[in-house]
C-alpha cells in the first residue's frame, strides 16, 4: 500500500513540474508576441513609401498611426520573434498591383537584418539597382526580377557573402557582369537572363561551386563559353541561349553530371557535339538549335541519355545516320530535327522506340517520304502526337502521312505542319481530329475544293492553305462552327468567297490573308465585325468599290494592311487617329484613291500609296503633329502637281522616299538636306529645275539617288562624291546639267550604276574611273543578292521596297528592279563628251554595259576593253573614234549588244568567237572598215564568204590558231582510233582475245548478281 501512494505523490510531482513549465513556456511566448518592430526600421520603411510614385494600394496597412504602429504586422513584412528586427520585405507585384516610381533602397539603411528582400514585378523604370543593396550582409535571397531597372549590375553585391539567391532577370541591365560575383561563394540560384548584359561570362564563376542554377539566357554576351563552368558540378539547370557565344562546346560540359537541363541554342557555336554530352545522365532537356556552324554527325553516345524528355537540334548542320535505336530514349515526348538538310533517314524504325513522343519535328529531312517503314511508323506515332511539323519533306501524295489509315482513326493531334512538300490531289477529311487548333498545308500541290469537313474542326484557331490550287467558292457553312479561329490563310488560290451582307462570322480573327482571292466587287462588309485584326491582306482580291470610312478607323489596331492591286477609290478621311504600333505598314498602292494623304498617316512605319490618283502632300508633310515613326513613303506614279512643300523636316526618320512619275516643279526644297537617314531618294520623271541643294549632302546614308528626267541644271555638283559615299545607284539622265564629268565622283567606290546620259557634259572622261571597287569584282556573290529591302518581316506579306531604274539597253529604256544586286553599268552617253576612251575601264572586270555612245569622243579603242569579261552591252557608236578594231573584243563571250557604228574605223574586223555574231548594223557608217558582216572585202582578201583569206592576210592570229587546232584534233581523233581498233578489226588474234575479254567480263557481272541477290534473300529470311 505504501508503495502506490509513493506511486501516486510521484505522479502528481509530475504533473505539478509539467504545468509549471507549460506556464513558464505560455509566458515566454507572450512575452515574444509582443516583441514590436524596430522604430527606426518602422521610419525607414515609411520613408521607402514615401519615395514611390504609387503602390496600387499594396501598401495600405504601412500606416503612420496608432493602430498600425507595428510595423510586423504590416503587409510584406516579417519580423525576427526574438529581436523585432525586418527579416523578410516581400513586395513583389501582381498585375494590376504593382510598384511604380524611383525606389530609394538608401531610406532602407536600417534594414541591417534583413534575410529576405523580393521587389520582383513592379515598375521602376530610369532606376538603377542602388550600390547600396551592397551593405545587406545578411541577404540570402534577392529576387528583383521583371522591375524595369536599368543601368549596370553594381559590383557592391559581391558583397553579400551569405547570398543563395539571386535573381534579376527581365530588366533593362547592360554592361558586363560583375567578376565580384565569384565572390557569393554561397549561391545556388544565379538568373540574369532576358536583359542586355554584353561582354564574357568572367572565369570567376567557376568559383561557385554550389550553384545548382545558371540562366544568363537572352543577352548580348559573347566570346567563348568559358571552361570554368565544367566545376560547377552541382549544376542542374543551364540555360546560356541567344547570345553571340561562339567556338567549340568544350569537353568539360560531359563532367556536369548532375545537369538535367541544357540549353545552348540560338548562338554561334561551331564544332561538332562533343561526346561527352553522352555523359549527362541526368539529362531531361538539351536544345542546342540555331547553331548553325555546328556540324558532324548526331553522337552515338546520345542512347545513353535515357531520362531525355526533350532533344531539340533543329537549325544545325548535321549529316549522317540518325543513330537512336529501339530502347534508346524511351521517355523522349519532344524531337525536334528540322532543318539539318544533310542527315539521312534511310530507315524510319528508329521512331517505333519513341512510344511517348507527343512532339516531332523534322522539316527539311528531303529523304523522309521515301524512308523504310515510314508510313507504317507514322501511322503508330499519330495517336499520340500532339504536334506534327514535317515541313520541306519533299512528301508526296503517296508518302503524305493524311493517308486513309491515319484519317480513319483519331487523334490527339493539335498542330500539324505540312508546309512546303509537293502533297497532291483534294484535301483529305480531316473530321476524326477533332483536337486540331492549327492546320497548315500551305505551298503544295493541292486542289479541288476546300472540304465542308474542316468546319467540324471546332478547336481550329489557325488555318493556313496559302500557295496552293484550291478552287471553289467558300461560304459561310465552311466557317460557322470555327468560333476560335484566329489565323485564316488562304492567299494565292483561286477562291471565291460568298457570304452574306448580314453575315456575321463567329470568329474574331487576328490574321487574315485572302489575297488573289474573289472578294469583290463590293467591300467586304463583314470584316467591320473584326474589331482585332492585326494583319490584313486582301490585296488583288477583285474589289472595285468606294472604302467605307469605318474601315479606315480599323488602323488603330492593324499593323500591316495590304489592299494593292484593287480598284479601290474615293478619298482618305483626316480622322483624328492616333497610330501607335512601331511597325504599321500600310499598302495600298495600284488603285484609284484621290485626293490628299491625311497627317495621321505620318506616324505609321511604312506608306505605299504608289498608282493612284493622289494630289496633295501639304496637309500630310506640314500640318501639327508630334514626331513622326514615318521610314518608308512611296507616292510614285500618282498626280502630285506643283512646288513640293519646304517642310520635310518633320519627317527625320524617312529611310525610303520615292516621289518619281509625278507632275512635281520648281525647285527641289532645302529641307530635304534633313532626312539625315535617307537611303533611297527617288525623284525621277517630274519637272524639278535649278542645282541640287547643297543641303543633300547630309544625306550620308543615301545609296540610291535618282533624280532623272527633270529639268535640272549647272554642274554637277562636287560633294556628291565627298560626301554621298555609299551610293551604289546614281542616275541624273535625261536633265540639263553641263560642266564637265567631277572626278570627285571616283569616290564612290560602291557604285554599281552610274548614268548621266542625255545632259550637256563636256570635256573629257576622267581615268580615275577605275576606282570604282564595286565595278572591279567579276562575278556576283550569291549570298550578296537580296531581293529588295525588307521593311518589315511581322505579317501575312512583309513589305519589300523595290529599287528601280531606267537604263538604255539595245536603244531602248528599260525598267530594272533591284540592279545594284547584278547590274553594274556606266552610262554616259548622248553628252558633248571630248577626249579618248580611257584605257582604265578595262580594270572594271564586273561591268555588264558600257554605253559611250553620242559624244565627240575620239582616238583608238582601247584594247583593254577585251578584259571585260562581263561586259554584255557595249556602244561606242556616233564618235569619232579611229584606228582599228581591237582583236581582244573577240575574246569577250557574253558580249550580246555591239554597237560601233557612224564612227572613223579602219582596218578589217576581227574574225572570231563573239564578233563573228554581229550584223553590218553593229560596223555600219565607218567608210574604212571592211571584213564579212559588212560583206565587203579587204584588200589581198579571197571572195567574200572564205574565212581562210584573212587567215592568208595574217590580220587574225585567232583563225590560224583554231585552224591548226582542229587539224591536231583530226589527227590525234584518226591515230588514236586506228591505233587501238585497227587490230582488233583487222588482226584475227587480236579480234580473237577481244571476243573472249567480254566473254569473261559478262560471267564475272552475271555471278555477281546472283551472289548478291541470294544474300539479299538470305537478310530478308532473318
Amino acid at each position: 500500500m505504501g508503495g502506490y501512494f509513493v506511486k501516486i505523490l510521484f505522479a502528481l510531482l509530475v504533473c505539478f513540474l509539467h504545468t509549471e513549465i507549460s506556464i513558464l513556456g505560455l509566458n515566454s511566448t507572450s512575452e515574444i508576441s509582443r516583441v514590436k518592430c524596430i522604430e527606426s526600421e518602422r521610419q525607414a520603411l515609411l520613408n521607402f513609401k514615401r519615395g514611390l510614385v504609387n503602390d496600387s494600394g499594396m501598401l495600405s496597412t504601412w500606416r503612420d498611426d496608432e493602430n498600425n504602429r507595428d510595423c510586423c504586422k504590416w503587409k510584406g513584412l516579417q519580423c525576427n520573434n526574438e529581436t523585432g528586427h525586418v527579416s523578410k520585405l516581400d513586395l513583389h507585384g501582381h498585375y494590376p498591383q504593382r510598384l511604380s516610381g524611383v525606389i530609394n533602397i538608401s531610406s532602407l539603411i536600417d534594414l541591417q537584418n534583413i534575410e529576405y528582400l523580393n521587389l520582383s514585378n513592379n515598375d521602376f523604370e530610369g532606376s538603377y539597382i542602388p550600390k547600396f543593396m551592397g551593405s545587406f550582409t545578411n541577404l540570402k535571397y534577392l529576387d528583383l526580377s521583371w522591375s524595369r531597372f536599368g543601368g549596370r549590375i553594381p559590383y557592391e553585391l559581391g558583397n553579400l557573402s551569405k547570398l543563395e539567391y539571386l535573381d534579376l532577370k527581365w530588366n533593362s541591365l547592360d554592361g558586363a557582369i560583375p567578376s565580384q560575383l565569384g565572390k557569393l561563394t554561397s549561391l545556388q540560384h544565379l538568373d540574369l537572363s532576358l536583359n542586355s548584359l554584353s561582354g564574357e561570362i568572367p572565369s570567376e564563376v567557376g568559383v561557385l561551386t554550389g550553384l545548382q542554377h545558371l540562366d544568363l539566357s537572352r543577352n548580348s554576351l559573347h566570346g567563348e563559353i568559358p571552361s570554368e563552368v565544367g566545376k560547377l558540378t552541382s549544376l542542374r539547370h543551364l540555360d546560356l541561349s541567344f547570345n553571340s557565344f561562339r567556338g567549340e562546346i568544350h569537353s568539360e560540359v560531359g563532367m556536369l553530371t548532375s545537369l538535367q537541363h541544357l540549353d545552348l541554342s540560338g548562338n554561334s557555336l561551331l564544332g561538332e557535339i562533343p561526346s561527352e554530352v553522352g555523359k549527362l545522365t541526368a539529362l531531361r532537356y538539351l536544345d542546342l538549335s540555331y547553331n548553325v556552324a555546328i556540324h558532324g554527325e548526331i553522337p552515338y553516345h546520345f542512347k545513353n541519355l535515357s531520362q531525355l524528355q526533350y532533344l531539340c537540334l533543329r537549325g544545325l548542320n548535321l549529316s549522317g545516320p540518325i543513330p537512336f535505336r529501339a530502347g534508346n530514349l524511351p521517355i523522349l515526348h519532344t524531337l525536334r530535327l528540322e532543318g539539318n538538310f544533310d542527315l539521312k533517314i534511310n530507315d524510319a524504325q528508329w521512331l517505333s522506340s519513341l512510344s511517348f513522343l507527343t512532339t516531332l519535328g523534322l522539316t527539311s529531312l528531303h529523304n523522309l517520304g521515301s524512308s523504310r517503314y515510314w508510313q507504317q511508323m507514322i501511322g503508330e506515332l499519330i495517336t499520340n502526337l500532339r504536334e506534327l511539323s514535317l515541313v520541306d519533306c519533299n512528301l508526296t501524295d503517296e508518302s503524305v502521312v493524311l493517308s486513309a489509315s491515319i484519317q480513319n482513326s483519331s487523334s490527339p493531334l493539335v498542330t500539324l505542319n505540312l508546309n512546303d512538300n509537293s502533297l497532291e490531289g483534294p484535301i483529305p477529311n480531316l473530321s476524326n481530329f477533332t483536337s486540331l487548333r492549327a492546320l497548315h498545308l500551305s505551298n503544295n500541290r493541292l486542289t479541288g475544293e476546300i472540304p465542308k469537313s474542316i468546319g467540324l474542326l471546332h478547336e481550329l484557331e489557325s488555318l493556313h492553305l496559302q500557295d496552293n490550287y484550291l478552287e471553289g467558292d467558300i461560304n459561310e457553312w465552311h466557317l460557322t462552327n470555327l468560333s476560335k479561329l484566329e489565323e485564316l490563310d488562304l492567299t494565292d488560290n483561286s477562291l471565291s468567297l460568298k457570304f452574306g451582307t448580314t453575315w456575321v462570322p463567329p470568329f474574331q480573327l487576328y490574321n487574315l490573308g485572302l489575297a488573289s482571292c474573289k472578294l469583290g466587287p463590293s467591300f467586304p462588309s463583314w470584316l467591320q465585325t473584326q474589331s482585332h485584326l492585326g494583319f490584313l491582306d486582301i490585296s488583288d482580291a477583285g474589289i472595285d468599290d468606294f472604302v467605307p470610312d469605318w474601315f479606315w478607323n480599323k488602323l488603330q489596331s492593324i499593323s500591316l494592311m495590304n489592299m494593292s492591286y484593287n480598284t479601290l477609290k474615293g478619298t482618305i478621311p483626316n480622322f483624328p487617329i492616333k497610330l501607335t504600333d512601331d511597325y504599321k505598314l500600310i499598302i495600298l498602292n495600284s488603285n484609284q484613291l484621290e485626293g490628299e494623304i491625311p497627317a495621321f498617316l505620318s506616324h505609321a512605319y511604312a506608306l505605299d500609296f504608289s498608282n493612284n490618283k493622289i494630289s496633295g502632300l501639304n496637309t500630310f508633310l506640314c500640318g501639327k503633329r508630334a514626331s513622326t515613326n514615318l521610314h518608308t513613303l512611296d507616292l510614285s506614279s500618282n498626280r502630285i502637281m506643283g512646288q513640293l512643300p519646304n517642310c520635310w523636316e518633320h519627317l527625320n526618320t524617312l529611310e525610303f522616299l520615292d516621289l518619281s512619275n509625278n507632275k512635281l516643279s520648281g525647285k527641289i526644297p532645302q529641307s530635304m538636306g534633313t532626312l539625315v537617314n535617307l537611303e533611297a531618294l527617288v525623284l525621277r520623271h517630274n519637272n524639278f529645275i535649278g542645282d541640287l541643294p547643297f543641303t543633300l549632302k547630309n544625306c550620308t546614308r543615301l545609296d540610291i539617288l535618282d533624280l532623272s528626267e527633270n529639268l535640272l541644271s549647272g554642274p554637277i555638283p562636287s560633294w556628291i562624291g565627298q560626301s554621298l559615299q555609299q551610293l551604289q545607284i546614281l542616275s541624273l539622265r535625261v536633265n540639263h546639267f553641263n560642266g564637265s564629268v567631277p572626278v570627285h565622283l571616283c569616290y564612290l567606290r560602291q557604285i554599281h550604276i552610274l548614268d548621266l546620259s542625255r545632259n550637256n557634259l563636256s570635256k573629257g572622261i576622267p581615268t580615275c574611273l577605275r576606282n570604282f571597287t564595286a565595278m572591279m569584282e567579276s562575278r556576283v556573290i550569291t549570298s550578296q543578292i537580296v531581293r529588295g529591302r525588307r521593311i518589315s518581316s511581322r505579317s501575312i506579306s512583309p513589305l519589300i521596297y523595290d529599287s528601280n531604274v531606267l537604263l538604255m539597253w539595245k536603244g531602248q529604256d528599260h525598267m530594272y528592279w533591284n540592279p545594284e544586286n547584278l547590274l553594274k553599268s556606266i552610262d554616259l552617253s548622248s553628252n558633248d563628251l571630248t577626249g579618248e576612251v580611257p584605257k582604265e575601264l578595262g580594270y572594271l572586270l564586273g561591268l555588264v554595259s558600257l554605253n559611250l555612245s553620242r559624244n565627240n569622243l575620239h582616238g583608238q579603242i582601247p584594247s583593254e576593253i577585251g578584259n571585260l569579261n562581263s561586259l554584255e552591252f557595249l556602244d561606242l557608236s556616233r564618235n569619232h573614234i579611229s584606228g582599228k578594231i581591237p582583236s581582244t573584243l573577240s575574246k569577250i563571250d557574253r558580249l550580246a549588244v555591239l554597237d560601233l557604228s557612224n564612227n572613223d574605223l579602219n582596218g578589217r574586223i576581227p574574225w572570231g568567237r563573239q564578233l563573228q555574231t554581229f550584223d553590218g548594223s553593229s560596223f555600219e557608217g565607218n567608210t574604212n572598215l571592211c571584213g564579212q558582216q559588212l560583206n565587203k572585202s579587204c584588200p589581198g582578201d579571197k571572195p567574200i564568204g572564205t574565212p581562210e583569206g584573212e587567215a592568208v592576210d595574217g590580220e587574225d592570229e585567232d583563225s590560224i590558231f583554231y585552224g591548226a587546232l582542229y587539224m591536231s584534233l583530226g589527227l590525234g581523233f584518226f591515230t588514236g582510233f586506228w591505233g587501238l581498233l585497227g587490230p582488233i578489226l583487222l588482226w584475227k588474234p587480236w579480234r580473237i582475245a577481244y571476243q573472249r575479254f567480254l566473254i569473261r567480263l559478262t560471267d564475272y557481272i552475271l555471278l555477281m548478281v546472283e551472289v548478291n541477290m541470294a544474300k539479299c534473300h538470305m537478310w530478308f529470311k532473318g
